[in-house]
């Protein structure tokens, strides 16, 4: 369903997609465009983001009632921007739903009862190195090593060509890094499991965020990019 901010006699900003248009904004302004259904892969990634999904809004039935309260009660400490970057609160179920779905993808169990919310530290630097000579696709962070029950989601795409900047709708879940771990990490094993192998002279992007181990909040994401050497 399409979003849309009305001033007085018209609307001035206006999102997401309406029939077969898709209404967005860059940096030069308000765009429209056609909407394009993209195929489904049904990767193995795919389904199991479904699963987590599945599963953590059938559990949201089985909490008890105090449970589910205090959800609801701790919704306010957990307020999201939207679109237009205004704060807005999430419903219990699905604040419950959300920082369960981080957790689970870190392979944490699920909370029963809303925790207090907690500080992440910052994605302070990322850079990237892929050499398809030499087997790597390594990422370097800070702060390394990571902070105690604070782990890293490295998402990235597949090859594309240099010249091309869009890419939001291309990042794949690749794995995550946990606590201790140190910088660099090479993830070149993993990433052609998703992607299949580099490209020399293509463009590969990745896109990280911190998860708190203890709540299930996601951090700010960080991009960077880099060229596949040889």
């Amino acid at each position: 369903m399409a979003k849309i901010i009305f001033s007085g006699v018209a609307g001035v900003d206006m999102r997401n997609k309406l029939n077969g248009s898709v209404f967005s904004k860059n940096r030069y302004g308000s765009y429209v465009r056609t909407k394009v259904t993209p195929v489904n892969p049904q990767t193995t990634a795919q389904q199991a983001a479904r699963n987590r999904l599945s599963t953590n809004s059938q559990a949201w039935r089985g909490l008890t009632e105090d449970q589910r309260q205090s959800w609801i009660d701790a919704a306010v400490n957990f307020p999201f921007t939207d679109i237009y970057g205004n704060t807005k609160i999430l419903s219990g179920q699905a604040l419950y739903v959300k920082l369960n779905n981080n957790l689970n993808q870190i392979g944490l169990p699920s909370l029963t009862d809303a925790p207090a919310p907690v500080a992440l530290p910052a994605i302070e630097t990322l850079s990237a190195a892929v050499s398809v000579g030499g087997d790597t696709n390594t990422l370097t962070f800070t702060p390394t090593p990571l902070p105690a029950d604070v782990y890293m989601v490295v998402q990235a795409t597949g090859n594309v060509t240099p010249g091309k900047n869009f890419v939001k709708n291309l990042y794949r879940f690749i794995t995550y890094f946990i606590p201790t771990d140190v910088s660099p990490q090479n993830i070149d094993s993993v990433y052609k499991t998703i992607h299949g192998n580099p490209v020399e002279d293509q463009k590969i992007f990745y896109r990280v965020f911190m998860v708190s181990g203890i709540t299930g909040q996601a951090g700010i994401p960080v991009q960077t990019s880099t060229i596949v050497a040889a």
